[in-house]
């Protein structure tokens, strides 16, 4: 198949030429987990892993060890179901701008699901963007037969450009928020062809004080916390904004819990004078709306506090980020049911026992589609925002 050459002239290719784009389309479907796919992907982690700048980011190494040899196949055990099923062919992927790494886990979801893939990477000329890139460049010169498999690329807002990955696409992927969903839908798809959209999202975290009491090594809680938090700059979609504390020790609780975030940051954040004049702005629009909101007593302006008198529907239209944290004290669990029923509510981590949250699950809300423990919330699984990837980018053959 023959693509417009004059459209793909204004793309830049990361990973992939323009030589072989023309391959994509003819690419043959895999099976899920096929062999040269999990050993392209190690030879892609050891690339990585031998890359001295990778240490500098943990993002990087944290992808790296996923897509290892051993890890992809515990993956392989929980996700190779019954019946043949084959790869549905292309997947276009549309990477998000804020989550550097991103675009390199969407693209092996897409690998190992058997699709040939072309993802559009965020034109923020992020350092782990092209670490990434040189591995999968580098891995596909020593697995050549995946090159039809693998296009990286970068391009401006174009209509042409979309229209064309879509019209070749027989699932496409977007991340990104609900503007960017709906500028894609305006590329059709083939009839037969499927969409899988991450939209916009808000995350929040549960605390029993009494457990986080018990625990000893508060330090590694505040770290786990800074990694959900801070080292995205709650630009993630599974960032907490919304702190929610219970049990009968929580003054005590948030004194040590914030005391420790407080240090963390004072080291690793870098901050800009902008965030804490962003953070009073919010801390305002919402007062404006909302009785009884205080801003509670901070050194600086690293960790921005706000209590809220209730949990309302409204209260994350008025989310921020670079370290700004609704808190509530709960006395039920039922109490998150509001917040926690609009749709764009993803991820709750916790801190405590997982079975409190069935009652809250059972009252039949429409959020909530993770539940994870403190410091696990960007931890990637082709389950994500309520999706099982590994049945939604492949297709069964019904063998009777």
């Amino acid at each position: 198949m023959q693509l417009n050459s004059d459209v793909l002239s204004r793309v830049t290719y990361l990973v992939g030429s323009a030589a072989l784009i023309d391959e994509l389309p003819a690419a043959p479907a895999k099976e899920p987990f096929a062999d040269s796919v999990v050993d392209f992907l190690n030879d892609v982690s050891r690339e990585i892993m031998a890359d001295a700048q990778s240490k500098a980011y943990s993002d990087v190494v944290t992808f790296g060890f996923w897509i290892r040899k051993a890890s992809v196949l515990k993956l392989k055990e929980r996700f190779t179901g019954d019946g043949f099923r084959l790869g549905k062919g292309v997947a276009f992927h549309i990477a998000p701008s804020n989550v550097p790494v991103n675009f390199a886990y969407s693209l092996v979801s897409g690998l190992l699901t058997g699709n040939a893939n072309v993802v559009r990477i965020p034109s923020k000329d992020f350092p782990q963007v092209s670490i990434l890139c040189e591995a999968f460049n580098r891995a596909l010169e020593k697995n050549p037969e995946m090159k039809p498999y693998v296009f990286c690329v970068r391009y401006g807002r174009d209509k042409e450009i979309n229209d064309l990955f879509s019209a070749i696409a027989d699932t496409r992927i977007v991340w990104g928020g609900d503007n960017t969903i709906a500028e894609l839908r305006k590329s059709p798809l083939p009839p037969r062809s499927g969409e899988i959209t991450f939209a916009d999202r808000y995350s929040l975290a549960f605390i029993d004080s009494n457990v986080y009491i018990a625990l000893e090594n508060k330090d590694r809680v505040a770290e786990d916390f800074y990694n959900d938090t801070f080292f995205s700059d709650q630009n993630a979609c599974t960032s907490p904004r919304l702190i929610v504390w219970s049990g009968s020790r929580i003054e005590e609780s948030k004194k040590i819990f914030w005391e420790k975030l407080h240090e963390l940051v004072e080291k690793k954040y870098t901050f800009q004078s902008i965030q804490g004049v962003n953070k009073l702005t919010t801390s305002y629009l919402l007062a404006a709306v909302e009785a009884g909101v205080k801003v509670l007593d901070h050194a600086d302006n690293l960790i921005v506090r706000v209590k809220v008198p209730r949990l309302t529907d409204f209260l994350m239209d008025y989310r921020d980020n670079s370290g700004y944290f609704y808190e509530y004290d709960c006395q039920n669990i039922l109490e998150l049911a509001q917040i926690c029923n609009d749709k764009h509510c993803q991820t709750l981590s916790y801190i405590g026992e997982r079975d409190i949250f069935i009652p809250l699950l059972q009252k039949g809300i429409k959020g909530i589609d993770r539940i994870v423990p403190m410091g696990k919330t960007m931890d990637f699984d082709l389950i994500w925002d309520g999706y099982n990837l590994s049945e939604l980018l492949t297709r069964v053959v019904d063998i009777r």
